[in-house]
C-alpha cells in the first residue's frame, strides 16, 4: 500500500480511540529510508520527518526540502553543534549535561525531555523519579515544549503512558506554563498512547512497511 493509504488507515485507527486525528501530530520516522521515501511522505501530507542520527538527517535535509525535521534518537554531546539550529525539535534531551551543551549552541532550541518511563536499561531517557528535576533545569536553559518516551518492549503500555500524562501535568504545574507536546507511541502501540492523552506519535513501519526499498 502507498504511504497515503497507510496514513489514512492510521487516522482511522486514531479516530476509533475517541480522539480527533487532527489533534494528533504524526512524525514520520524515516530512519534508514532514502530521500525518495521521504518525498513520498511529504506528498502524502506528512510534514514532519523524524531521524535517529544527526549525520543521516543532515544529508537528507539537502535533498528533501520542505520538511520539518525532528531528532528522535539519542544525541551525543559531540554532535550537539551540528544538530543545534538544524532541527525544529530535538525530542531526546535526557541529561543536564546535554541540555547545557545545547544551550551553549542555541538557547532557543526547542526540545523535549526524554523519560525512560519503561525503566528498561536498553532505553535512553531520564529516570521518571528524576524527570521533574531535569524538567526544571532544561526549562531554564532551552525552549522546553514537553515530554517524550517509548513504551515498554513487552506487556500493556497503557500504565507507562498514563504515567507520562501525569508527569507532564505535574511538570506544567511546577513550571506554571503549558507543555503542549506529549510524544508517546510508535507503530506497535500508538493507539494506546493516543488513548492515554498523547499528542504526538512517531511512526515508521506502520507508514512505510518493513521491506521498502532504501
Amino acid at each position: 500500500m502507498s504511504v497515503a493509504a497507510n496514513l489514512a488507515s492510521v487516522r482511522e485507527r486514531i479516530a476509533r480511540t475517541g480522539r480527533n486525528p487532527d489533534d494528533i501530530t504524526v512524525v514520520a520516522v524515516t530512519k534508514g529510508f532514502g530521500p525518495d521515501i521521504c518525498k513520498e511522505a511529504l506528498d502524502a501530507g506528512l510534514r514532519i520527518l523524524g531521524e535517529n542520527r544527526v549525520q543521516e538527517a543532515l544529508a537528507k535535509m539537502v535533498s528533501v526540502p520542505g520538511a520539518e525535521w525532528h531528532l528522535i534518537g539519542h544525541l551525543q554531546t559531540n554532535k550537539v553543534r551540528p544538530a543545534a539550529r538544524r532541527f525544529a525539535l530535538i525530542q531526546s534531551v535526557d541529561s543536564a549535561h546535554l541540555a547545557e551543551a545545547l544551550a551553549r549552541s542555541d538557547p532557543e532550541q526547542p526540545v523535549l525531555v526524554e523519560v525512560n518511563v519503561a525503566r528498561e536499561a536498553q532505553k535512553s531517557g531520564v529516570d521518571p523519579e528524576r524527570a521533574l528535576d531535569l524538567v526544571d533545569h532544561v526549562a531554564a536553559l532551552l525552549d522546553l515544549r514537553g515530554l517524550m518516551a517509548m513504551g515498554p518492549a513487552e506487556g500493556d503500555p497503557r500504565p507507562a503512558f498514563d504515567e507520562m500524562r501525569a508527569l507532564r501535568a505535574e511538570a506544567e504545574q511546577r513550571l506554571g506554563k503549558s507543555l503542549p507536546i506529549l510524544s508517546i507511541g510508535m507503530s506497535g502501540d500508538f493507539e494506546a498512547a493516543v488513548a492515554s492523552g498523547g499528542t504526538m506519535v512517531r511512526l515508521g513501519q506502520v507508514l512505510f512497511g518493513s521491506r521498502r526499498s532504501r
